[in-house]
């Protein structure tokens, strides 16, 4: 399949003695201003290294940025709906959770506290709709509904953007990259929730890994809540400690080490890692029976699931969610096409064409994080071992997309993980990614913004992009008509 192509922001291969300095200035910027993370490989919770960016910022259609930055609170409410929506939700996934025993755990917590009665009303999304450019057009990749990452590097990967296009004397052309501050937007979403709660001695809790990686960007999102409003204290606990640390109160309070919890925001909790005993999966069941806010509440969770997405896809399932034509064509058009893998006629039908064209799709499990999905060659191995197993129906099929390429730098910290390879040039490819915020309960919506958004680029020959896995990076978008 010949690629299409986009031209870079400015003229490139740069001369070897012009590129060494710039890159040397450009990681010392971007580690003094918080474009890092925790290495992985020799782990000390004294150090970070920069996380893997492009030196240059990367072309972008911006009509087509503008459409999907227009969609986003459409979108917000889709999700929102689909959250409250009892039926839908449980017919999405009744096939997924006979086959997938995270997702049945999930639903299990779901299922027990939609018979009991939710505490709390009040969900608050912080949502992600990632896409992709496909012949031209933006299609969406997936929406994220828990741990919606990078929203406070983001922040500041525009300003270092900006920074070397003017190091570089191109400051005529800083106007071409739009303004951006997710890690504000974000955080209000977090603060109003603080402030639905009602009360004043009432925290805020950010569910995080044992040994967090992607500090940097967690941390901004807390310090730019303290600057927002003072008042406001945030705790960090893993679903390992708050075994032992969480209880509820009288009145369903949720009481960590003391410390009545207003909101509890999950930047963990969406792998299996996360629940290596019963225990934890207690914890979250005794989260969501709690008065906190949850961001998600485990039916936003659910909702953010690969099979709801596909789902949503089935001709008039938008109808049940959107009244209005125009809001319902907008979201059609950035779908992809969305294949379940359940027992029938049609399934069968689309198996035999992946296993005939495999480069054609992607196969994708009811994982967030990364790294999950299965292409290519695997495609066909995978269906063929499963096709007669229920094994198969935890799995979603999707079209693939070539988006357009173009010459970018990317800079790595030294030897991770491609070793000596820590300046790559290269094709790579973007994906783009909204941020979204909403609060609201069954009845109601109260608050619905779109807040920034995020390019993530990566080497075009790479099947997987994830930044904290060194293969991807973090980029920003550079309009082009």
């Amino acid at each position: 399949m010949e690629m299409l192509r986009l031209q870079p922001c400015i003229e490139l291969q740069l001369p070897k003695d012009e590129l060494e300095r710039v890159v040397d200035k450009a990681k010392d910027w971007a580690l003094m201003h918080g474009i890092s993370m925790r290495s992985k490989i020799s782990f000390n919770k004294n150090q970070v290294q920069v996380l893997p960016f492009t030196l240059l910022p990367s072309s972008f259609p911006q009509q087509n940025f503008k459409k999907a930055k227009d969609i986003q609170t459409v979108l917000n409410v889709l999700i929102h709906k689909v959250a409250h929506n009892n039926d839908f939700l449980t017919q999405s996934l009744k096939s997924t959770i006979s086959a997938d025993p995270f997702t049945a755990k999930l639903f299990n917590i779901y299922e027990t506290v939609y018979k009991e009665g939710f505490n709390q009303t009040l969900s608050l999304g912080l949502l992600r709709s990632d896409y992709m450019l496909h012949e031209n057009q933006i299609k969406q990749v997936e929406i994220n509904t828990i741990a919606s990452s990078f929203g406070g590097i983001v922040s500041v990967m525009s300003e270092y953007h900006k920074y070397i296009l003017s190091e570089l004397d191109h400051p005529d052309k800083i106007k071409n990259i739009p303004e951006n501050n997710p890690v504000n937007g974000l955080s209000k979403g977090l603060t109003h929730a603080w402030e639905l709660y009602n009360k004043k001695n009432a925290l805020i809790l950010f569910v995080v890994e044992d040994i967090t990686y992607n500090i940097c960007d967690q941390r901004f999102l807390e310090f730019e809540i303290g600057k927002i409003n003072r008042d406001i204290k945030v705790i960090r606990r893993s679903l390992k400690h708050l075994v032992s640390e969480a209880k509820l109160g009288p009145n369903k309070e949720l009481i960590v080490a003391g410390l009545e919890i207003s909101v509890v925001y999950f930047r963990a909790g969406y792998e299996v890692e996360a629940y290596p005993t019963d225990r934890e999966w207690e914890v979250r069941l005794l989260i969501e029976r709690s008065r906190a806010i949850k961001c998600p509440s485990i039916q936003y969770h659910l909702a953010g699931t690969k099979k709801v997405q596909q789902s949503l896809a089935y001709p008039n399932a938008l109808s049940i969610f959107l009244k209005d034509d125009s809001e319902r064509k907008q979201v059609q058009e950035v779908f992809a096409g969305l294949y379940s893998l359940e027992f029938n006629g049609e399934a069968e039908t689309i198996i035999d064409k992946a296993m005939a064209e495999p480069k054609r799709y992607v196969l994708k499990p009811q994982r967030e994080g990364g790294g999950n999905n299965i292409y290519n060659e695997d495609i066909k191995l995978h269906l063929e071992s499963t096709r007669n197993s229920e094994k198969r129906t935890a799995y979603i099929l999707m079209d693939r997309f070539y988006p357009p390429v173009q010459k970018n730098y990317i800079v790595r910290a030294h030897n991770e993980p491609f070793e000596d390879t820590y300046l790559q040039f290269s094709d790579i490819v973007s994906e783009l990614g909204i941020y979204g915020v909403i609060i609201g309960d069954h009845e109601n919506i109260i608050y619905n913004k779109e807040v920034g958004h995020i390019l993530r680029s990566k080497p075009s020959s790479e099947s997987e992009g994830g930044i904290a896995a060194g293969i991807g990076a973090i980029d920003t978008p550079y309009l082009v008509s």
